[in-house]
């Protein structure tokens, strides 16, 4: 009854307050040693007194919690009063940004946008094939040791390689079963970006070739031994499609021997063609990720690279040190070698040819203007092309400085902050590709037509299409979900016994294929992502989970009886990545809520936390021994939302399972939120919890302003003290349309930035 009669007091008297300098004076008095006396911070209390709650909220943490040394000797009008100082002087996000205005700053290029833009650079050089692509890879079948055309037999889509031919053949009655090959061929699209490892499994003769026509990645063709699985590596670049061949025989090698050839035609044949992607266990590779589409070799910059700024939740490419400045170097070496070495075929010329040196500066010069991003002014041209022909008479020699110099140059390295429409181009390219403009994009920006809105969010909406918009958006939903990185999320053997690790990597795929599903839906719907009860189970997630599927179905989506589902909160995945590895962890649980999915602000907790182990409190739920161990005031500051959030997904176990009990009890999944105007929100489970967080506009604005950080990585109130509100009503009348919130987001910034001006500071604070 106290903490409501407080409420009711803060919000009526809030704006008296704000301006009463009683509320400084008790701050000063029972606040400022710990805090600082602008909230700073003290050596006792080093983290700045900063956040998002609202007045009445921090009026009822003050009468809880504060002092720190002597709580409840602040409360009622008094506790107002310093909640109402604190929030208007230094606390809010209003105060913080008339206090230290937010601005666009300067940035360089992250890793990701270099090796992004460094491959597309060099990419753009290259024409591929016209092809009619479809999923899978085309396989060619030969009645032959070898591939002659006049011996195809079958010329067909395979959508994926596993096969167990036995002791037979492709097709009984075409080949012979001592003597047949077969040669799969087009282009394998990576997810991804980082090291992946290729696989082929067989008994006979094979040879892989990925991303690299002439040399093969893995060599088999001449075997000895009885191994079966062979590997090789390489770094790939997400969304972008490579050239893969693999080539197979069940054949003698060398002459013929009529003896051997029996011998042969027994021996059991098959083929599998596998990947192993970043963190991920060894897999078929799906017919979604293959296309009979033939590409070109595409350039991958591998070079190793410092990580960048994540300090503010979001990658920044704010910093600069020598191992980034080596990085850089390493990496335009290791590009300019390349292009040496393809030189003839990016400039369209041959070594005899009279007119190559004039190719070779025309080519110098292109290459110049699309790293730069805009035509090049006749000082620059001299400086990065012309001077370099000018020092030496080996013409390849010439290129390569032209290609370090122009790397290494900050107009490279440095996204625009000028107002040309190439600037704009630049802005778009980076937020929805995190790489440089395509040929449409700088043709626009020349013509003078990036200068309206209509035709900027045009281009937007074009470039969404493309597959490197596709990753950007998919890497987003990763971070929002907090799967940005590696998790362990292997479990307790005795207690999930079934638990493999390739449940963990197809759990992995069903969440990123309802990803994809929801986003790339005609609607678009956000709210889909948090309300779905389907989910993409393939049939070993169905025997795990309880659906009845055929052991070797692909995914599909189905809905599973016996347990409500609600999008996000439900998948198993995120149920699993947030439990420890014997129970679940409704903290956990609760802190990617209210941090990810709500936007709240939480505060590291103060010292190591170990859960209250379960042989100390055998009788107990999970529920109960959570309660108990943050039970005290200092821990109920966050914990207090934190907890009911995740009691709400109790009915889920370690692994994602759903269950009516926990220990021998029934589970109590009811808890409570109070929203930042002031009302509390009750629920009973993920369904409930599910249809507040789809309507709340707390959710909304929080998806948002995530969505901005990640891809613009700019603070978004530097763009104006109302960006982050009008995004969440554009969103709103789009019908919560995740792409057309993407667009937006690109248009407002591309476009030049206004200058706005800050609202001074309210008298009395």
């Amino acid at each position: 009854m106290v903490s409501r009669c407080l409420l009711l007091f803060a919000i009526a008297a809030w704006p008296t307050l704000a301006a009463d300098p009683g509320g400084t004076q008790i701050y000063l008095k029972k606040c400022a040693s710990c805090h600082g006396d602008e909230g700073q911070g003290t050596p006792k209390y080093k983290r700045p007194l900063v956040g998002d709650k609202t007045v009445p909220q921090l009026a009822q943490l003050i009468t809880k919690t504060m002092p720190e040394d002597n709580p409840g000797t602040c409360v009622g009008p008094e506790a107002a009063k310093v909640a109402a100082y604190v929030h208007e002087a230094f606390y809010s996000v209003a105060a913080r940004d008339r206090n230290k205005p937010p601005r666009v700053e300067l940035a360089r290029l992250t890793v990701k946008q270099y090796r992004n833009a460094v491959a597309d650079l060099v990419g753009s050089f290259r024409f591929p094939p016209k092809s009619d692509p479809k999923p899978g890879l085309r396989g060619e079948y030969f009645a032959a040791r070898g591939f002659q055309q006049n011996k195809r037999i079958i010329d067909r889509t395979d959508s994926e390689v596993k096969f167990d031919f036995g002791s037979g053949t492709p097709m009984e009655g075409k080949f012979e079963p001592h003597e047949y090959s077969i040669k799969w061929e087009g282009s394998v699209l990576a997810p991804e970006t980082g090291e992946y490892e290729f696989i082929v499994r067989t008994e006979f003769s094979m040879r892989l070739w990925v991303n690299q026509n002439k040399i093969a990645l893995i060599d088999a063709w001449v075997k000895s031994g009885t191994d079966i699985e062979f590997r090789g590596s390489l770094y790939l670049i997400a969304g972008r499609s490579y050239p893969i061949r693999l080539e197979f025989t069940k054949s003698q090698q060398g002459v013929n021997e009529p003896k051997k050839a029996k011998e042969l035609a027994a021996k059991k044949a098959s083929v599998a063609l596998l990947w192993k992607l970043p963190h991920r266990v060894p897999e078929v590779i799906p017919a979604r990720n293959l296309s009979t589409a033939k590409v070109t070799e595409s350039y991958v910059p591998a070079s190793a690279f410092p990580p960048d700024d994540r300090s503010l939740g979001w990658e920044r490419g704010t910093t600069i040190s020598k191992a980034w400045d080596q990085a850089t170097t390493d990496a335009a070496i290791d590009a300019a070698n390349f292009i040496a070495s393809n030189l003839n075929e990016f400039a369209g010329t041959k070594e005899a040819n009279a007119d190559r040196a004039a190719k070779l500066k025309e080519f110098s010069r292109r290459f110049v203007e699309r790293a730069f991003r805009r035509p090049l002014t006749a000082e620059e041209k001299q400086m990065y092309v012309d001077r370099q022909f000018e020092l030496t008479m080996d013409l390849d020699l010439a290129v390569k400085r032209v290609v370090l110099l122009t790397l290494k140059s900050p107009r490279f390295l440095y996204r625009e902050s000028g107002n040309s429409g190439y600037a704009v181009a630049s802005r778009l390219s980076f937020a929805l590709w995190d790489s440089l403009p395509d040929d449409e994009l700088l043709r626009a920006a020349g013509a003078g037509k990036l200068t309206t809105r209509e035709e900027v969010a045009r281009q937007a909406e074009r470039m969404l299409n493309d597959p490197r918009a596709k990753v950007k958006l998919r890497e987003f939903l990763h971070a929002w979900l907090k799967v940005d990185h590696a998790r362990d999320v292997a479990k307790d053997p005795k207690r999930f016994p079934d638990f493999e690790p390739t449940i963990i990597g197809d759990l992995q795929t069903s969440l990123d294929l309802f990803l994809d599903d929801v986003i790339w839906s005609q609607a678009s719907d956000f709210r889909r992502l948090l309300l779905d009860e389907q989910l993409f189970l393939n049939g070993k997630l169905a025997k795990f989970y309880g659906h009845t599927l055929p052991a070797d179905a692909d995914f599909k989506q189905v809905k599973l009886e016996g347990g409500e589902r609600a999008g996000i909160l439900t998948h198993p995945y995120l149920l699993t990545a947030f439990a420890y590895t014997g129970s679940t962890s409704p903290i956990h649980r609760g802190v990617f809520l209210a941090r990810g999915v709500l936007g709240i602000g939480l505060k590291p907790p103060p010292d190591a936390f170990t859960p209250l182990a379960e042989a100390l409190h055998p009788n107990l739920t999970t529920r109960e021994r959570v309660l108990l161990q943050t039970k005290p005031a200092a821990c109920q500051t966050c914990h207090n939302v934190i907890n009911p959030l995740g009691f709400a997904l109790e009915r889920y176990d370690a692994v994602g399972r759903y269950r009516d009990k926990d220990n021998g009890k029934p589970i109590d999944a009811t808890g409570t939120y109070e929203t930042r105007k002031g009302d509390t929100v009750k629920f009973a489970g993920a369904r409930e919890l599910a249809g507040f967080l789809a309507k709340s506009e707390e959710v909304h604005a929080a998806f948002a302003e995530q969505m901005f950080h990640h891809l613009i990585q700019q603070p978004v109130r530097a763009y104006g003290p109302n960006t982050l509100t009008n995004l969440r009503q554009e969103f709103a009348k789009s019908g919560f349309n995740v792409r057309k919130l993407a667009v937006e987001v690109a248009t407002i910034t591309a476009l030049p930035v206004e200058e706005k001006k800050v609202p001074t500071k309210a008298g009395g604070s």
